[in-house]
Parts: structure tokens; C-alpha cells; sequence
């Protein structure tokens, strides 16, 4: 039963035209949410700036986010570094669905939640394309096959 389950983590899936259009799915939808947030971080929009404020990382975090988001968004839709975007893409919703949790809430001036939903679609994305490099990643790790 473990060989199994390590068989299907460490074994790479077939790569049909249909799951290919999945995978550049994922890509696409994470590269344009984080893409499309830059223009806020960047301009230094009121929302973004009581975001950052209110989490103790105004101003140095807000841009050093938004340039690590822009960095994940092109290495997701570059093939040879799609696991490497998809791991800082991942990194970077873990840190803010902590900061939705614990000191922003779910809902953040009374946008309804969009920006955690966002930030939850951004991670399992990035998951999806971590799962699908997972070889690439065990490899880096120093993860060995048996």
C-alpha cells in the first residue's frame, strides 16, 4: 500500500493534450492574479497601503511583495521554471492567508473576502503545478527514488 501511494506521488502522469490545457490553466489563472494585484502594490492604492500598514510591512513590504509576485507570475509561464514560480507563488498565499487569519480577517474594508478568495485560488494553482513538477522538486529537495 505505501509503494503505491510513493509510486503515484514520484511517478510522473501522462501528458495529454487535455491535461496540458489544465496545467497552462493553472499557470495562467495564478500569473494573472498575482499580475493583476501589482498594479496596487505598485501605485501605492489606499487598500494596499492599510493592508501592509495594518500587518507591520508598509512600505518595504508591499513592494518587496508585489516584486516577488511578478517574479513568481513570469517564472510560472516560462516552462523550464514553472515549479520554482509555483514555489513562490505557494510561499507567498501561505503568507498571506496566514495574515487574512490572523490579523486582517477574511474580509478586508468590507471587500466581501475577494482578496483571501483570490489568494486561495493562487494557492491551489500553485499547488496543482508544484503536484504535476513534483519530480523536479523531490530532485531539488534531495528526495531519492527507491
Amino acid at each position: 500500500m505505501i509503494t503505491q501511494w510513493a509510486g503515484m506521488i514520484l511517478n510522473p502522469m501522462p501528458m495529454t493534450r487535455h491535461f496540458v490545457h489544465v496545467l497552462w490553466v493553472a499557470r495562467g489563472v495564478a500569473a494573472l492574479i498575482m499580475l493583476q494585484t501589482l498594479f496596487f502594490k505598485f501605485t501605492a492604492s489606499a487598500e494596499s497601503v492599510a493592508i501592509f500598514a495594518a500587518v507591520g510591512m508598509e512600505p518595504w513590504g508591499r513592494i518587496g511583495v508585489g516584486a516577488l509576485e511578478l517574479i513568481a507570475s513570469v517564472m510560472l509561464l516560462i516552462d523550464r521554471t514553472r515549479w520554482l514560480g509555483a514555489v513562490l507563488a505557494v510561499g507567498l498565499m501561505l503568507g498571506a492567508i496566514m495574515f487574512h487569519l490572523t490579523v486582517l480577517g477574511i474580509a478586508v474594508q468590507g471587500d466581501g473576502g475577494y482578496l483571501f478568495f483570490l489568494a486561495l485560488g493562487v494557492l491551489v494553482c500553485g499547488l496543482f503545478v508544484l503536484w504535476v513538477d513534483r519530480r523536479k522538486l523531490l530532485t531539488f529537495l534531495g528526495v531519492r527514488r527507491s
